[in-house]
């Protein structure tokens, strides 16, 4: 049987559609693959060959890839006509409606910048981004119009702003109008792989975010790196390919990321690189989630490990037809092993469950676990993606012994530049081309990575380093537990101790404490089980991609100790 090593060797090597090659960009040398395309532009000039078949499907409602890129083509020419020009900043800011979709292939096609708005941000939150970004121009729902003000958007100097799904008041300009142009073509224009391609705000927990610069070279690695791991499990279990074999059905998939975050951005890449027909809601709503698989025949389906906790463990789980589910991912955030368990018990062999570990910084996943590796290292985030290099690394930056744990930091062609006009983070954050992740982890001896935390949530007591993650994964597993979050509170003689906040499963009350505690004792050392055990009686505060807030934890329980 051919080894991993064998496997990928066999599919990079000189003359393979997979061959890389080594590049220098900006003084680094990156392993790279050397026959994908220069840009995003070339990618939606690709998928939209796919003509007729459906796109998008939002409320029932389908677009076509040629009616989308007919879109594309009249939002590009709009943009172009009001004097939006390549490296200019457009802002990007909705639900993840069709429409997000199509002003973003049109950004990418003139070669302007997309700055990603969150869809949660407030008024402030969205000036900061406009101001700190030098946005020219604004596409936003109505929801996000409500909350620029025409005050606003003359303060900044925005005199160009596409309002979709609502009415544009008077001043800015409506979807129907920019988008309706049929005849209209996408304007000439040669971007190289080092452009930028987007700016997009990291989702810190307190102040303001930085502003992560992505190239287009960053958002082709993702894709190159997706279709490398089909090709790679493919080879791995002695699949050949057939050229005559029949053109394979449309894929379908339920898109549950926000296209604002980068794990959303690139999955909205590569779905559409695929030709695959992205279905989406106005929220995540579990139960339509279902109707829409059985009635759509979902193929692959994904998200924040509470989104996909909350689709496994709904109540009409079992009322629906899920046959057509062949994938589930999950990224974002921690994911528990007991989810993976779920997934295993009730799909065991029929969908390619995976995994995978990146953040803003690295353009969504530089390491990924799937197939069997999936369920046999529950814990583990996987093995880094080739022409990606991982270091754990001591306080100094230099590289600890296998097994132990240290900061994960990260090289490749996935890292983005650095954040826009913030010199002195981006030297902070990045050094000789490795980003520090700001994640504790360790790699076990078959070179699969474990990420144990965010090292500024790590809790020190009395000198002894608790990861919470670790705690957490225990909790899980709990039958009283549906959702938790460890954290740190001050203590006068130890530092710090270790608290649970729990939230009760369905049945459970908040008097499980001594219960909850003995079967910690039973999994951990005793200095990680917590000394305080909080009952949480709302769902955890969480950021828009999925994150435990635990300083605005910390804060609460800290005062009501």
């Amino acid at each position: 049987m051919i080894t991993r090593q064998e496997a990928i060797a066999e599919l990079t090597t000189t003359g393979m559609p997979l061959e890389l090659e080594t590049v220098v960009v900006h003084g680094h040398p990156l392993r790279v693959y050397k026959n994908a395309p220069d840009s995003l532009r070339d990618v939606w000039l690709q998928a939209a060959q796919q003509g007729d078949a459906p796109y998008f499907i939002y409320e029932d409602k389908a677009v076509t890839y040629a009616d989308a890129h007919n879109q594309v083509g009249s939002v590009a020419a709009w943009l172009t006509s009001q004097g939006v020009k390549q490296g200019d900043r457009v802002a990007l800011g909705m639900r993840n409606y069709p429409e997000w979709a199509v002003a973003y292939w049109a950004t990418q096609c003139i070669g302007a910048v997309m700055v990603s708005l969150n869809a949660w941000w407030i008024a402030d939150e969205l000036k900061y981004a406009l101001s700190d970004s030098g946005a020219t121009a604004v596409i936003v729902d109505g929801e996000r119009q409500d909350r620029l003000s025409d005050e606003l958007l003359a303060e900044l100097g925005i005199t160009v702003a596409l309002v979709a799904r609502g009415a544009a008041r008077p001043g800015l300009t409506s979807w129907d109008e920019a988008a309706g142009n049929s005849s209209a073509v996408l304007p000439d224009v040669e971007i190289s792989p080092d452009d930028y391609a987007t700016i997009l705000y990291t989702s810190g927990t307190t102040g303001f975010p930085k502003g992560a610069a992505g190239t287009h070279r960053n958002y082709i690695t993702n894709i190159w790196n997706n279709k490398f791991s089909v090709a790679l499990a493919g080879k791995m279990a002695g699949v050949v390919p057939n050229p005559s074999a029949p053109a394979k059905a449309q894929t379908v998939g339920l898109s549950t990321f926000p296209f604002f975050h980068i794990a959303g951005l690139c999955g909205l890449n590569n779905n559409t690189m695929n030709g695959v027909c992205i279905i989406t809601q106005y929220k995540w709503d579990a139960g339509d989630a279902l109707r829409i698989v059985e009635k759509y025949k979902v193929n692959v389906f994904g998200g924040v490990p509470t989104v996909v906790r909350s689709f496994l463990e709904h109540p009409d789980f079992s009322k629906f037809d899920l046959s057509s589910i062949s994938a589930i991912g999950q990224g974002g955030a921690p994911v528990p092993p007991d989810s993976v368990a779920t997934i295993e018990a009730e799909f065991a062999g029929k969908v390619n469950a995976s995994n995978g570990y990146g953040l803003t910084e690295t353009t969504a996943a530089v390491i990924g676990n799937s197939g069997a590796a999936y369920f046999a290292k529950k814990d583990s985030v996987g093995l880094p993606y080739v022409g990606t290099q991982i270091r754990i690394a001591a306080e100094d930056g230099t590289e600890v012994p296998q097994g132990e744990i240290g900061e994960v930091w990260v090289y490749g062609p996935n890292n983005v530049r650095g954040y826009w006009n913030k010199p002195e983070e981006t030297k902070k954050a990045f050094t000789d081309g490795w980003f520090h992740t700001g994640d504790a982890g360790y790699v076990d001896a078959d070179g699969f990575v474990y990420v144990v935390d965010r090292i500024k949530d790590m809790v020190l007591r009395g000198g002894e380093n608790v990861y919470c993650v670790e705690v957490e994964t225990v909790l899980f597993e709990h039958a009283a537990v549906r959702d938790c979050a460890v954290i740190g509170l001050p203590h006068d003689k130890l530092g710090e101790e270790v608290a649970a906040v729990l939230v009760a499963a369905e049945g459970f009350g908040s008097d499980h404490d001594a219960e909850i505690l003995a079967f910690l004792k039973t999994r951990l050392a005793s200095f990680k089980v917590p000394t305080k055990v909080f009952w949480h009686h709302e769902e955890l505060p969480r950021n828009a991609t999925g994150k435990v807030l635990k300083k605005d934890l910390r804060d609460e329980y800290a005062a009501s100790k």
